[in-house]
């Protein structure tokens, strides 16, 4: 029990504490808050013994502040309210006058000289000052003589996020030891913030680095860059260009941020060897590889040389040349050297006079030589295909994942980086094929079709593990084989005209056929009669084993009004694998023809209307059906526009016009700011669309069973009885719908909706039973049931 008594004795202390805290901070940070301390208008007395024991009579000040509060940068449109003076004197008749006076009184701060209220007039910056110094004091308004000694106070101003960093010293210029360790101290980078240091986070700055990442980083904190990459080389990269950012609020969103640029330059430290010429296998012919120079005393022509190379295996490789002001020898790429195939050369340069003076032959030959060894350097190449080109064979309608080939690349540099292989898209939009990145295998994403394509030209790209990103790409041919998948059909479509008075055993016609497929060698095409026609007395037909069929008349004559067209099935055989067969059907038209066979019409037309009706009785029907359809079409449409219909749709609810005038949104047109769905009845949703509002033309005496019911009935089926007689009896008032003031929505623990506020009524009706109907009714059981109790009070 004593834990128990510490434990709640220190939570009460706890939170004393920080309501004190709480209440300390919120009188503080609100500028708009009194600050005075009332004190009893009589007169408080201290009694102090001095030295001599003599007593010492103080009054204590009537009123007492410290200092007020105004936000920054405000503003709204009235005068921001910095708080109010108010002296124990003031009884509140008028009598007393509050007087303003110091930095900015009457131009930026104002006072109520009745209310003692004081409103800053102008928007306040911080930076161009922080605080105010003002007195104020309370006189008599009828004689202006002070009734309080004047009072000083302080109004400060209170800071926002509204500067940036700034770095005032940027950009800055640095430099840092090349293969220095990492976190090696580069440059400090400073910025400043014009807000207030002491409130709030709105000049606590982060710094960030935006741009020089990975080679430094910077210190969230201090600004200090340091390197954050090992081994950097000033002989790859000397120059670096970095981005400094500094955030306010901490780094947190919505702070404001500055920026500055950093320079750094690596110096450079004794980290190379010294090294003969080198050549790199990337030099193209007719660059420099080198130079080497002869050291001539003479003065002049005297003291000029010539370089030539006198043998060596890199003499078809190398030429050399004079550099005429330095005097140097410069040793050029003839053509391209290749470091996996040689590696080093050697050449014997001669270097002499060209002016040589014949009184000192005799000293000696006036030429020397030397022996220069020159070294080819290793450049990344991209990798190289071991062929030039692929051709790859895959047959149509095999499945996706079939197989096509492999291609095949390698990295012929001596760090023989593995390759990485890809299809570039452009080259395959489609996707027909994938390609294994580790090993180069092509495989079919799904059938192929020969008829639609038969051969697809794609490229094959092999990248570099770990290199430059270099690639290579090399040409794959993929050719589709043919399969036979395709029926024979004919080679034309061509209807057969044949006179009547065609003679039998002529012939009428030769076809022939076409596949799709491939023909290959051997490969004809079989004719037949469909067996349904094989016996017919018409026509016969007789393969002529050459991919072509003759079509025969094997009876005499014909006769366009008994038959006009002949439909002729023929059946058409490959000899494919598998063998693929089709029934085509040969159109043959019996046509009218002179003595000479020669056709004089086709048409049988003729026949009909002389059998029937000419052409203009044709015409006039066809104009009275005409006629008869659009009459049908103009009465309907009059039929529906003669009475409307009792139902209302859903897309046609009235409803949504409704426009609230309080809204202060888009005003008086913005009708879309209502969800009219809040308004639809949940419980309604049963498919019943309401009625238009119409008025009844007869009337209708009220049916019997209307009377309100005793307290034994239930009421909500009460009500839902009414509700659903009311929607389906058009004479029933009010024509549109019966509204419940008292429904609440499901489960709705919201006071009533309803608008009846009065407690009076002209009805003369007995509502008591209302007060057994339960909670829902209780609003209408207490506005209706106390008439009686108002009427007898009056």
């Amino acid at each position: 029990m004593q834990e128990g008594l510490r434990l709640q004795v220190f939570f009460l202390c706890l939170g004393a504490v920080l309501w004190t805290t709480i209440a300390s901070g919120m009188h503080r940070s609100s500028g708009l808050r009194e600050r005075s301390h009332r004190h009893h208008s009589s007169l408080h007395r201290h009694r102090e013994r001095g030295k001599e024991g003599q007593v010492l009579h103080r009054s204590k000040r009537g009123w007492v502040w410290n200092q007020f509060f105004v936000i920054e940068e405000y503003t709204g449109p009235d005068p921001v309210l910095v708080g109010r003076l108010h002296s124990d004197v003031d009884s509140g008749d008028g009598n007393i006058k509050y007087i303003l006076s110091g930095e900015g009184a009457g131009t930026i701060f104002v006072i109520d000289d009745k209310t003692g209220n004081i409103h800053a007039t102008k928007t306040l910056d911080r930076e161009e000052q922080a605080q105010y110094t003002l007195t104020a004091q309370a006189v008599a308004r009828d004689t202006n003589k002070p009734l309080e000694p004047p009072s000083e106070f302080i109004v400060k101003v209170q800071d926002i996020n509204d500067n940036p960093p700034e770095f005032l010293h940027g950009p800055y210029y640095a430099r840092v030891a090349e293969m220095s360790n990492v976190g090696t101290s580069v440059i400090k980078v400073t910025a400043t913030d014009a807000d207030d240091p002491t409130y709030g986070n709105s000049a606590r700055l982060v710094y960030s680095i935006l741009q020089g990442q990975p080679y430094f980083s910077v210190e969230p904190q201090t600004g200090i860059i340091r390197t954050a990459l090992p081994n950097m080389d000033r002989e790859a990269r000397q120059e670096y260009d970095v981005v400094i950012q500094a955030k306010d609020m901490g780094g947190h969103m919505g702070g404001l941020s500055g920026t500055t640029q950093v320079k750094i330059t690596l110096t450079d430290v004794n980290d190379n060897p010294p090294k003969f010429a080198q050549v790199s296998e990337d030099k193209v012919p007719g660059e420099e590889v080198g130079r080497l120079k002869a050291r001539d005393p003479d003065l002049g022509e005297n003291g000029l040389v010539d370089y030539r190379i006198l043998e060596g295996d890199g003499m078809n490789f190398f030429e050399i040349s004079k550099d005429s002001e330095t005097q140097e020898a410069v040793i050029k790429l003839k053509k391209p050297v290749d470091f996996e195939t040689k590696r080093s050369y050697t050449l014997r340069v001669e270097a002499s006079n060209p002016h040589v003076d014949s009184r000192f032959i005799a000293w000696g030959p006036y030429k020397d030589t030397t022996i220069v060894k020159i070294s080819v350097e290793d450049a990344d190449e991209p990798p190289t295909f071991l062929v030039p080109g692929y051709s790859f064979e895959v047959e149509e309608n095999a499945p996706g994942g079939t197989v096509v080939g492999r291609v095949h690349a390698k990295d012929t540099d001596m760090m023989n980086n593995p390759v990485r292989y890809m299809i570039p898209r452009y080259t395959d939009l489609e996707e027909f094929f994938t390609i294994n990145p580790e090993d180069g295998m092509i495989k079919t994403t799904r059938p192929l079709d020969r008829e639609a394509q038969s051969w697809h030209n794609i490229s094959v790209s092999a990248t570099e593990i770990g290199g430059h990103h270099q690639d290579a790409k090399v040409r794959v041919n993929i050719k589709v084989k043919d399969v036979n998948d395709n029926a024979p059909e004919f080679a034309t479509q061509n209807e057969v005209l044949v006179c009547e008075n065609v003679t039998p055993g002529k012939l009428i016609e030769t076809v022939s056929a076409t596949d799709k497929d491939e023909m290959a060698h051997r490969q004809h095409f079989h004719f037949s009669l469909a067996p349904e026609v094989v016996n017919n007395h018409s026509f016969s037909l007789k393969d002529n084993r050459d991919s072509t069929a003759s079509i025969f008349v094997i009876r005499k004559g014909f006769s366009r009004m008994t038959q006009d067209v002949y439909h002729l099935p023929i059946e058409i055989n490959d000899n494919g694998v598998p063998p693929m067969s089709s029934t085509n059907t040969l159109i043959i038209r019996v046509c009218s023809c002179d003595s000479k066979d020669t056709i004089l019409s086709c048409n049988v037309e003729p026949f009909i209307l002389s059998a029937g009706l000419s052409t203009g009785a044709l015409i006039a029907i066809l104009a009275c059906i005409v006629i008869l359809l659009a009459i049908v079409v103009l009465f309907v449409a009059l039929r529906r526009q003669k009475k409307e219909p009792l139902i209302i749709f859903e897309e046609e609810d009235i409803r949504e016009n409704i426009i609230t005038y309080d809204d202060e949104g888009g005003g008086e047109e913005d009708t879309e700011a209502f969800d009219i769905a809040t308004l639809q009845n949940p419980d309604g949703a049963n498919g019943f669309l309401p009625r238009k509002d119409i008025k009844p033309e007869l009337a209708f005496p009220l049916r019997p069973g209307m009377r309100p019911l005793g307290t034994t009935v239930d009421v909500d089926d009460f009500i839902k009885t009414r509700i659903c007689d009311a929607d389906n009896d058009p004479t029933a008032p009010p024509y549109d719908s019966i509204q419940i003031y008292g429904y609440e929505g499901r489960g709705s623990i919201a006071g009533s909706l309803s608008s009846l506020e009065s407690v009076t009524t002209d009805s003369d009706l007995d509502y008591d039973y209302l007060q057994s109907w339960g909670p829902r009714f209780k609003k209408l059981a207490d506005l209706y049931g106390t008439k009686d109790y108002a009427d007898d009070n009056s």
